[in-house]
């Protein structure tokens, strides 16, 4: 069996999980904006850590920034920032699946491998 490549796949994948079903487990299924936002959201954030960890590449990594990206203005886009829980709540998951995805993105040579030059002061070789 292949051995994991990036931990912080699936932490993603369960962050999308549970985008999915927190609109009933948060309370905010009543709203239907809010709601279909993070079901899609969530469906897309999960398939993408799954694809990065059946194939990972630099491309799923940036899917899932931009998804956390749109996750963190949506509640103003979408209005539906008055939604108090499924505002933090896409604020908290966007913010999480950013840094998990530059984590990756930082640390990852065959990605650019950035943040080991920036923290590092160098190349590693």
């Amino acid at each position: 069996m292949k051995q994991m490549k990036h931990w912080q796949d699936p932490v993603n994948a369960l962050l999308g999980s549970w985008l999915v079903l927190s609109p009933w487990v948060v309370g905010y299924a009543q709203d239907r904006v809010a709601l279909s936002n993070a079901v899609a959201v969530g469906a897309l954030l999960a398939a993408g850590a799954i694809g990065a960890i059946v194939l990972p590449t630099a491309w799923e990594e940036w899917t899932e920034v931009a998804l956390g990206i749109w996750l963190m203005a949506s509640p103003w886009l979408l209005a539906f920032a008055d939604q108090m829980p499924a505002t933090q709540n896409a604020l908290f998951c966007g913010l999480a699946v950013i840094v998990l995805a530059l984590w990756v993105l930082g640390t990852e040579d065959a990605y650019g491998g950035w943040l080991h030059r920036l923290v590092g002061g160098g190349d590693k070789g």
